[in-house]
């Protein structure tokens, strides 16, 4: 079993639903960042996503998009970012990282020596948000034979004749995006994203979590009561962008992830 796989296993014994903390790799600076990945599995968070700064990030609003510059202006590199995963799998060997950004460090680095050191650094699952399921071929199955999930994003736009294919060669879980349009956008509402999430749940036996304009305990408690877990990005990042000091961070992060939790 992949470490994506055993966390929801074990939090499915446990009754509980899956808190996914989303923070931009290199923001504001690489120590920072280390500091604040290596806090929070100890927030209670489930599962790290870790942004990889990108200069055309298409998908994300004005916070996310800041965080990139800010790590890009720091030095913030793929290759740093693949040390930052390695230095923390120096003292934590279970909690699940994903990768999420875009395609072109990955094909400026060379596919095949992305993945084999992605996956030396402790890498275990990768969400490309500009690669559609047509180019399967170009990452996701190799990434799949390289022992890496290859998560997808379906949205509400995803209709019934569109999702088997965007399905089809996803594992680890599904990324469920509750709005169109872009990180930070608007609020997520358990009302609108339940209907869907069924629907998605009924034609996969993978976890299904939502991300997008998810900001407060409560909202993380109410989507995850109706999904496997919800993930949190822009409201954190947006803590780091204030310069919270990173204890206050991490209690923000924990108040969230208690939300999800209690769900």
């Amino acid at each position: 079993m992949t470490r994506i796989e055993k966390r929801f296993a074990a939090l499915r014994e446990e009754g509980r639903k899956a808190f996914v903390a989303y923070v931009m790799a290199g923001d504001p600076d690489y120590d920072t960042s280390l500091a604040l990945v290596r806090g929070l599995p100890g927030a209670g968070v489930d599962i790290i996503e870790l942004g990889m700064p990108f200069t055309d990030p298409m998908a994300d609003g004005p916070v996310i998009q800041l965080a990139g510059q800010r790590a890009l202006e720091a030095g913030q590199t793929l290759q740093r970012t693949l040390d930052l995963v390695a230095a923390f799998r120096e003292g934590d060997d279970e909690t699940p990282i994903v990768l999420m950004g875009y395609y072109n460090p990955i094909y400026s680095r060379g596919v095949e020596r992305f993945l084999a050191e992605a996956k030396a650094a402790g890498i275990d699952g990768l969400i490309v948000v500009d690669l559609p399921p047509e180019e399967d071929d170009e990452l996701c199955i190799p990434a799949q034979k390289a022992g890496l999930d290859f998560i997808r994003l379906a949205t509400p736009t995803t209709d019934d004749r569109r999702l088997p294919k965007v399905l089809q060669n996803t594992s680890g879980f599904v990324y469920y995006v509750s709005i169109t349009g872009i990180t930070g956008a608007a609020a997520a509402q358990a009302a609108d994203v339940a209907p869907d999430v069924a629907r998605i749940k009924a034609a996969t036996d993978l976890p299904v979590v939502v991300g997008f304009g998810i900001r407060t305990p409560e909202a993380a408690r109410e989507i995850a009561a109706v999904a496997d877990g919800a993930v949190v990005g822009t409201a954190i990042v947006r803590m780091i962008g204030d310069r919270r000091p990173l204890a206050e961070t991490l209690d923000f992060v924990r108040g969230l992830a208690a939300g999800a939790h209690s769900a």
